[in-house]
């Protein structure tokens, strides 16, 4: 597939049946998508973003995208940036998915399926007038400024200073076995 250069060249490029799901997606995200965000191609695949006039300060100075999706080779992918970047919102959203009877085939942000009769789409439409773009900056700027950070530097500083701990064992039973290999060695030789 070629790189699209709109939603609409996206979609008609795509087989019918594919293409007749993610239209149907599609209009579910416009009609809950919250003011100030935008609709476009990021990364390949029709998105919902804030756009660069409005927040720039990105790390990878792209619009800050809260949802997309794409047609993939065997499946259909819808990414839920709120979802991922927010455990209260990542919490509600798989006990509305399973309450709704359907089964959750989700990464970090992706949710997989293959029909949208896989997709409850009163719950794919409530996450994402979930979170206003003022939140949605909120969430996102928290996220970058360290915020979230501490918990992740105590739990490497732990694990750090459990193998330091564990090293002087490892090289004390090395050495220790260090002669029960040589003795072994040499029985073996003098048979």
């Amino acid at each position: 597939m070629t790189k699209p250069t709109s939603v609409a060249a996206y979609l008609q490029a795509l087989p019918t049946d594919r293409r007749k799901a993610l239209e149907t997606l599609r209009a579910i995200i416009l009609g809950h998508l919250p003011a100030g965000f935008e609709e476009g191609i990021e990364f390949g695949m029709p998105s919902y973003f804030v756009p660069l006039a409005r927040f720039s300060d990105t790390y990878n100075e792209r619009p800050l995208m809260l949802a997309a999706f794409a047609s993939q080779k065997g499946y259909m992918s819808l990414y839920l940036m709120a979802v991922y970047g927010d455990p209260k919102t990542r919490a509600w959203f798989e006990k509305a998915y399973r309450d709704a009877g359907k089964k959750l085939d989700m990464g970090k942000s992706c949710v997989r399926f293959k029909s949208l009769d896989d997709l409850p789409l009163d719950v794919v439409g409530e996450a994402i007038e979930r979170v206003t773009l003022e939140a949605y900056l909120e969430q996102y700027r928290a996220s970058r400024s360290g915020a979230a950070k501490p918990a992740k530097k105590k739990a490497a500083a732990v694990k750090k200073a459990a193998s330091k701990k564990a090293a002087p064992k490892k090289a004390a039973s090395a050495k220790k076995a260090a002669p029960k290999k040589a003795a072994s060695a040499k029985k073996a030789a003098a048979r």
